[in-house]
């Protein structure tokens, strides 16, 4: 005899999957709308920059990029990236851990300051450390007095970008933490193992696809930065001047093949990122869904 339980879930679940199934045309309009929007708001602006930057050749493209401020905007970029971005990681395991794992009051506080980045305007944030450093700001006397350079130098570019990119790592990690629960954890401690074994060998592990894809989120955004970086850094040339910022310098000055040059680099970056977190996916797609799924 068959299981009723069995005949009642069968209708139930052909006339979910009738309700979430499209018609043909419909299926067509809908990736059509997509492919073409991502065509035209996407794939379009980069065939123009790398277009415009190889449109006098590759020969003054490569003359731009070995152009003595271009170099200097890079290597600033990169150093930046490589500071903020540990910074960032640091910050984003302690907060998901505080967070996911613990109850405390001003849990929820902590939350809302995680976010805030994504709601306000980057130059105002680079504006705040103008106030707090500059050479009228809170501390500016100060840090004068000692010979202290914070604005119109690397830390206040260091600052600014680790300010607009600290949501990206805990963002990802909170809610897989959260998902994944304490049992682990748990299970460790009543086998013996100390708190730093614990994270070491049981809560990284868990949770290292969702921190790989933060430090990629992060990274992309701490290369491009352009408000709260072009607030602080004074747009010294060839000292505090980062990729975005000589792009506009560039282009200001009607050098297009210049700025599109060190444009095309940006992007080429961002599709590097972009290229990685695609292999990774496609390499270890099912432990990351086992990962994320558990």
């Amino acid at each position: 005899m068959a299981d009723p339980e069995i005949k009642s879930y069968e209708p139930y679940h052909e006339s979910q999957s009738a309700a979430v199934t499209e018609s043909r045309p419909a299926r067509v309009a809908l990736m059509t709308i997509a492919f073409a929007f991502l065509g035209i708001f996407l794939l379009l602006p980069l065939i123009i920059v790398f277009n415009e930057a190889l449109a006098k050749g590759v020969g003054a493209y490569t003359q731009s990029l070995s152009d003595p401020d271009a170099r200097s905007a890079i290597r600033l970029t990169l150093l930046v990236a490589a500071i903020s971005v540990p910074l960032n990681i640091v910050f984003g395991i302690s907060a998901a851990w505080a967070i996911a794992k613990f109850e405390f009051k001003g849990k929820a506080f902590l939350t809302t300051l995680i976010d805030l980045p994504f709601s306000v305007s980057p130059v105002i944030s680079g504006l705040v450390y103008v106030l707090l450093f500059g050479a009228q700001g809170l501390l500016g006397g100060w840090l004068k007095a000692h010979g202290i350079a914070i604005l119109f130098a690397v830390p206040g570019i260091v600052l600014a970008t680790v300010f607009v990119t600290f949501p990206f790592v805990a963002r990802e990690l909170i809610p897989l933490m959260q998902e994944q629960g304490n049992g682990d954890e748990e299970a460790a401690l009543s086998l013996g193992a100390n708190g730093w074994q614990t994270f070491w060998y049981v809560t990284l592990p868990n949770v290292k696809w969702g921190l790989l894809y933060g430090v990629l989120l992060c990274n992309a955004r701490a290369m491009g930065e352009f408000g709260a970086v072009s607030v602080v850094s004074g747009h010294i040339r060839g000292l505090t001047n980062t990729m975005p910022l000589h792009v506009e310098i560039l282009y200001n000055e009607y050098n297009a093949v210049g700025a599109f040059a060190v444009a095309s680099l940006l992007a080429g970056l961002a599709l590097v990122t972009l290229v990685l977190k695609t292999l990774l996916e496609m390499r270890y797609g099912a432990e990351i869904a086992a990962t994320r799924g558990h």
